[in-house]
Formats: C-alpha cells, sequence, structure tokens
C-alpha cells in the first residue's frame, strides 16, 4: 500500500541526445550521456535528495524542500556547464531541468500521481540551460530562491483543467542581476498572439481564429496531409492556448523545428513552442522551400 507524501519532484535531462548520437556516434554520445547521469545523481545526492529513476537521458529526483531541489538543480547545470569532458567539435552538452512541489503517492522506490506528470511538463517547457517551476513550488522556497525566480508564462497540463504558471528560476549570477521585472501573469491573454499560419504546398490553415487545433500526418483525416515513409499515420498536433501554439510529437520517428534565427529543436513523444517563424519537418529535418517542410509563422 502506497503512502502520500509531499515532495519537491525534479526532472533533469539532456538537451538533444538523439543529435548528439548522430554527430558523435554511440560510443563518445553514451560516454557523455553517462557523465551527465553520474553529475545529476551525485546533485542530487549531495543535496539530500534521492533518485527514484533514470530513462535513458533523463533522471527523475525527489527531495524533502523546494530549496533543496533548487540547490541541486543550480548543482546539475553549474557542472555539467563548466565540465571540459562534455565539450565536442559541435559545442558543449546542456541539460534542461523541471521540477514541481506536490503530493505524490510513494510504492516502494517508485512515486505516482498528477504532481509527477507536472514537473515533467515543466521539463518539457524548459530550454538548454534552464530550470523551470511552478508557482507552488516558488511559495515554498525561501527569499533568497524567490528572488532568483521571474514568471515567464503559462501551460496547460494534460488532466488538469486551470493552467499552470511557469517559473524560470536563474542559477547564473549574471542572469540574476540583469533580470527584468516580472510581467503580471493576468496580463499575458492581453498579449497572446492572435494566430498562427500553416503552409504546406500551397494550402494553408489558420490556428486560434476559431480553430484550436491542428492535425498533421499522412492518413488522409489529418487537417494537413503529408506523405512520407518516415511519417506517421497522426504524427503531430498543433494546439493554441490562451497566450501560445504548441507543437506536440505523437510519432515514432519524431518532429523537427527549425526556426528563423537558426535554432533547431527535435520533440518526439514531447512538446515544444512555436514563436516568431520557421519550418517544421514531419519524421526529419526540413529546410525551407523543400517537398516536406511545413512553413508557420506567429502572427501578433
Amino acid at each position: 500500500m502506497g503512502r502520500e507524501v509531499e515532495v519537491a519532484i525534479l526532472f533533469a535531462d539532456v538537451v538533444g541526445s538523439t543529435q548528439l548520437y548522430e554527430q558523435l556516434g554511440d560510443a563518445q554520445a553514451r560516454e557523455m550521456v553517462g557523465r551527465c547521469l553520474a553529475i545529476m545523481r551525485e546533485a542530487t545526492e549531495s543535496c539530500g535528495g534521492t533518485v527514484i529513476k533514470t530513462m535513458g537521458d533523463e533522471v527523475m529526483a525527489t527531495f524533502p524542500t523546494a530549496d533543496e531541489a533548487m540547490n541541486a538543480a543550480r548543482r546539475m547545470q553549474e557542472q555539467i556547464s563548466n565540465a571540459p569532458e562534455l565539450a565536442h567539435q559541435h559545442g558543449h552538452v546542456s541539460i534542461r531541468i523541471g521540477c514541481h512541489f506536490g503530493p505524490v503517492v510513494q510504492e516502494q522506490r517508485d512515486i505516482f500521481g498528477s504532481a509527477v506528470h507536472i514537473a515533467n511538463r515543466m521539463t518539457s517547457q524548459a530550454k538548454a540551460k534552464q530550470i523551470i517551476t511552478t508557482l507552488s513550488t516558488v511559495e515554498r522556497m525561501s527569499p533568497e530562491w524567490q528572488s532568483m525566480a521571474r514568471q515567464i508564462d503559462v501551460a496547460t497540463v494534460r488532466g488538469k483543467a486551470d493552467e499552470v504558471i511557469l517559473f524560470e528560476v536563474l542559477w547564473q549570477p549574471d542572469e540574476a542581476t540583469s533580470m527584468l521585472p516580472t510581467v503580471p501573469w493576468t496580463k499575458q491573454a492581453n498579449r497572446r498572439p492572435k494566430r498562427l499560419s500553416l503552409r504546406y504546398q500551397g494550402k494553408e490553415i489558420l490556428v486560434g481564429e476559431g480553430r484550436k487545433s491542428v492535425t498533421l500526418g499522412r492518413a488522409e483525416d489529418n487537417d494537413l496531409v503529408i506523405k512520407g515513409n518516415l511519417i506517421s499515420r497522426l504524427h503531430a498536433r498543433v494546439e493554441a492556448s490562451r497566450d501560445k501554439f504548441t507543437l506536440i510529437d505523437e510519432s515514432t520517428n519524431g518532429t523537427f523545428v527549425h526556426t528563423s534565427s537558426g535554432e533547431e529543436i527535435f520533440v518526439r513523444r514531447d512538446s515544444t513552442q512555436l514563436t516568431g517563424e520557421g519550418v517544421i519537418g514531419l519524421g526529419r529535418a526540413a529546410r525551407p522551400g523543400t517537398p516536406l517542410a511545413v512553413h508557420y509563422v506567429v502572427e501578433d
């Protein structure tokens, strides 16, 4: 019989590990991912936490307090960012971290409950070198840690009716000294993009003006039908929610996003926010103007 406890749940994973294996080969990439996992475990245990499990390139851990979780998160980011052995010819390995404080059911060495899903969702909202957490976590932090947190967004969580307020926790001193004031979340709805345009081979679909969701895939019942040997029947969805547009991958081979600013994002059974403009590739990376490229523009 499980028992219910309140803990800080932390997820940390290596950003772009799939590309890392492609770029460096299995042996070198596995060694670097293993080094990251070792740093995550050491940081967890040295800050009073417990590693619940490791899953590929990801660690899930719990902590008795929000401060202990933030101490570990900062330690992970600092050590991985500064580790010379994690530099390679294409850049430097980085991680992203999500955290949420809430009730879980503890059974043997595993935990269950909606708080676990919320913490995992925070990780999917984070970018490289970011720590993303929730209001309930920030409310339990010491004043010192609260001063390092800035509200950045709201997000929906599967199975939860209310949206979750997101905070970024700054762990680098130079970021903290230049931190901008938080924008009240109740005002964010006035700034949300009006719509998102998806264009594929002469067809355009607008999301956000009466249409809240669009599906992409090779099956004929999708809103955008895209044929390809690496494309799943229902490959991905784009959803409008409050002040943002989210790409949700449901495929076997993943979805690639190439932004106009040059950022490359890969998601598989995960989600990412679409901002600005760029190109979506289903199953493989796509460049502007290529036959399988889906062009998107978020119009303010």
